[in-house]
């Protein structure tokens, strides 16, 4: 009985939390255009070519749930630094690298399966705006994982899958992506990566146009993930609407690299 009661809490908890998360960004996020901007090279989504999101098409998906790294890319990357903070790096120890190692060890095998992109798709991982051809690493995301994430970590289920493209149309499995909530200290981060030997981040300092305003007309050079404005007073100046910080806190894993460097880089 115990048990089935933290079941029912637990889901609870979890649709009130869709309820109240997904209708303020998301309806600000919907029909940005995000022309020039890799939504894999750009996380905090959590979030390509000169295509416009369609009205209502992140609107049934939480913060939390849609948290995708969203470096810049294609040389669109002068104000990344505006909109990006990151973890700084503890001091390397010995216990820290060996539990790092375990997570990736681990998180090799956990992912095994997955090297064939339809059995990712089979157990519910869906690639965030696969039409964005410009995408060269592509997040399979299963939402059911990022909504756990916010609550509990399971290294063998992040959050999304980073998937490469190959030429003959296909996916390369080259990593993975956790995922915690925003208000996630750096001891509860450091708890599921080390901080000594991964470097979190998330996406801050949006500045969003008006309601109302024309996505595909908005000057993308101030506004959005790259824009100019990262200030809450230059955003109120130009009558747009602030967000210190969208989607929680990402970190990338890549398992396979050979170089060490290169495993937890972001």
């Amino acid at each position: 009985m115990p048990l089935r009661h933290s079941t029912v809490k637990i889901t609870a908890m979890l649709a009130l939390t869709l309820a109240i998360s997904a209708p303020a960004f998301a309806q600000d996020m919907s029909g940005m255009d995000m022309s020039g901007h890799d939504m894999s090279q750009m996380p905090g989504a959590k979030q390509s070519d000169a295509t416009t999101m369609k009205e209502g098409e992140m609107d049934s998906m939480s913060d939390e749930a849609m948290d995708h790294d969203m470096h810049m890319g294609n040389g669109a990357m002068k104000n990344m630094s505006l909109h990006m903070a990151y973890t700084d790096l503890r001091p390397a120890n010995d216990a820290d690298k060996a539990r790092a190692a375990v997570l990736v060890t681990d998180l090799q095998h956990a992912l095994a399966k997955y090297k064939d992109y339809h059995v990712a798709e089979a157990d519910g991982f869906k690639p965030f705006h696969p039409e964005f051809k410009q995408q060269k690493v592509v997040h399979f995301t299963r939402n059911w994982n990022g909504l756990k994430a916010m609550f509990t970590f399971n290294p063998n289920e992040p959050t999304s899958l980073l998937y490469e493209r190959t030429p003959d149309g296909g996916y390369k499995l080259i990593g993975a992506m956790y995922t915690d909530h925003k208000g996630a200290t750096l001891d509860q981060l450091n708890e599921r990566v080390p901080l000594s030997v991964a470097r979190w981040h998330r996406h801050i300092n949006f500045c969003i146009p008006a309601r109302g305003t024309d996505m595909k007309t908005a000057d993308w050079t101030k506004f959005g993930p790259n824009g100019s404005i990262a200030t809450k007073e230059a955003c109120d100046a130009a009558g747009g609407r602030f967000y210190p910080q969208v989607f929680g806190w990402m970190v990338h894993v890549y398992p396979w690299e050979t170089n060490p460097q290169l495993v937890w880089a972001h």
